[in-house]
């Protein structure tokens, strides 16, 4: 067990408080979930503040946070662990959601839809009464120590029949639904995050808003708090609103010559 002895917690936890603007009272059933260590589900469009919030909460409770960023190509090995062959023969190294289990952090699986179906089965064991990982290919059974909480997020904007998590993961879970801010929170957001104005950022939260009455008519999504932030910390450094709003804002959220023009005349609505 040395290998599991050497695992500093303290690595994983998240020294500086991140900024996270309240919309309602996540905060504090956030703060009850985790007294009883219910697992959590937190559902959004992409860029609204999931995983600040996270971080957010895992700082605020002042307890380690590991997160995994999941994709299609990611195996059950990947989150629990393998056999690695070395100079010195061969040795078991943990996945992250064994190191959490572990030490008793926080392990957030980020875009859990984006993992396959076999691969996300493994959680199963550690969000019911048991609260137990089995390492098949090790031989043990392990206990999640009392602090481990399991967190996932997804975008239910992007789902399909491929792309779902089943109701048998689901209803392991307690659940928050999360969208973009009221303008005014948003704006106050992106002032903060940026170091910019507030009127500034009432504008760009505004050229938000048109984007996202197009999801559905064009878009897949609208301009996400995290684009306007980026925009935002572009005129911070003196860029110019307008061409700002078009590399952080309107590029990259399609192809589309007409919906480009559409959004690059919003802009020029708000920045003559």
């Amino acid at each position: 067990m040395s290998e599991v002895n050497a695992i500093d917690p303290s690595q994983y936890i998240i020294k500086d408080e991140p900024f996270y603007r309240p919309v309602a009272d996540e905060v504090e059933l956030f703060e009850s979930g985790y007294a009883s260590r219910m697992p959590i589900m937190l559902k959004g469009p992409t860029g609204c503040g999931k995983s600040r919030f996270v971080e957010y909460m895992a700082h605020k409770l002042n307890t380690p946070l590991i997160t995994v960023a999941c994709n299609e190509d990611m195996t059950a090995s990947d989150l629990v662990g393998r056999f690695l062959i070395d100079a010195n023969g061969t040795r078991w190294q943990d996945g992250p959601l064994t190191v959490a289990a572990r030490i008793g952090a926080i392990c957030y699986l980020d875009e859990v839809v984006e993992a396959r179906q076999d691969t996300t089965v493994v959680i199963h064991p550690l969000t019911d009464h048991r609260r137990i990982l089995p390492l098949d290919k090790k031989g043990e059974l392990l206990e999640a120590h009392p602090d481990f909480q399991l967190v996932i997020s997804y975008n239910p904007g992007y789902q399909s029949m491929m792309k779902d998590l089943k109701q048998s993961t689901k209803q392991r879970f307690g659940g928050f639904r999360f969208d973009y801010p009221a303008a005014d929170i948003e704006a106050e957001i992106v002032a903060k995050e940026a170091g910019i104005d507030l009127a500034t950022a009432e504008k760009l939260v505004q050229i938000a808003q048109r984007s996202r009455n197009l999801k559905g008519h064009g878009l897949d999504e609208g301009m996400s708090t995290r684009l306007l932030v980026y925009a935002a910390q572009l005129i911070n450094k003196g860029v110019d609103p307008k061409k700002a709003c078009n590399m952080a804002l309107v590029t990259p959220l399609t192809d589309d010559d007409d919906i480009l023009d559409t959004l690059l005349t919003t802009v020029d609505t708000f920045f003559e």
